[in-house]
């Protein structure tokens, strides 16, 4: 293989998985250890990848949180297939909080297309959507976060502190099974959990990579969540661990 053509197989690998071990990328590659260690280091220079001890990193992952735009392609299939699951949840007339992520766009991508539904939302991406005649899509205010192009802020946690919506769909950016769904950054924290606590069914979407990767901030726990739908295949420890909470899980097979 020459050495370009092992380029371009570390970023594209690197695409469909964020960290990659140097043992994974010998097997990968069938090149010897100085050679890959050549490729890395000529990568890294262009800022293509992050050498960690054992392996390489996407640089995205490598500054603490993924874009938004390399989050929607991650696991897309599973994604839709979950957004198809719990949108289903939804009847005509209710009214539905759909919060920033790429997998609650998905469903909210949905929603907005139905009629006779009002929709609130803090996800810039799904307030460019068309809503059908009879559906209401309906900005709860705040300042854009450009790594998740979410509206947070003093001023969306006001606006989510007052509503109380039939469904909330809310996404995670890691799961403590033990614990709770979890975010990275304060002010998102804030608009989930005040959303979570006020909507009179919370469900969590998060695909199976979320799961046992807990992120720095529970925003909230599982007595709070009405449903969990997922692709993750659960032990019994794990399901009766959540359903002690009175939480629902749904698996979605693709």
């Amino acid at each position: 293989m020459f050495a370009q053509e092992r380029h371009q197989a570390i970023l594209t690998a690197l695409e469909k998985q964020p960290s990659i071990t140097l043992t994974a990328l010998e097997g990968l590659l069938k090149a010897s250890p100085a050679t890959i260690r050549r490729d890395l280091t000529f990568l890294e220079k262009l800022g293509k990848l992050v050498r960690t001890h054992g392996g390489v990193l996407h640089p995205d992952h490598a500054q603490g949180e993924v874009s938004f735009d390399r989050k929607s392609r991650e696991s897309l299939e599973a994604k839709l297939a979950l957004a198809k699951s719990a949108a289903a949840l939804v009847k005509p007339g209710a009214t539905v909080f759909v919060d920033a992520g790429t997998t609650t766009l998905e469903i909210g991508r949905l929603l907005v297309a139905r009629p006779q539904l009002t929709l609130f939302t803090n996800s810039v991406p799904l307030l460019s959507e068309r809503p059908a005649a009879d559906t209401r899509l309906i900005a709860i205010g705040g300042e854009v976060r450009s790594v998740s192009l979410a509206l947070t802020g003093a001023g969306a946690l006001e606006w989510v502190r007052r509503l109380r919506p039939d469904f909330a769909f809310l996404g995670a950016s890691g799961i403590d099974a033990s614990g709770g769904p979890c975010t990275t950054e304060l002010s998102e924290a804030g608009v989930k959990g005040a959303i979570a606590a006020g909507a009179r069914r919370a469900v969590v979407v998060v695909d199976s990579s979320k799961w046992d990767q807990p992120a720095a901030i529970r925003y909230a726990n599982w007595a709070q969540i009405h449903d969990v739908f997922t692709d993750r295949a659960f032990t019994r420890a794990e399901r009766t661990a959540l359903t002690s909470h009175g939480t629902t899980l749904h698996v979605v097979t693709r």
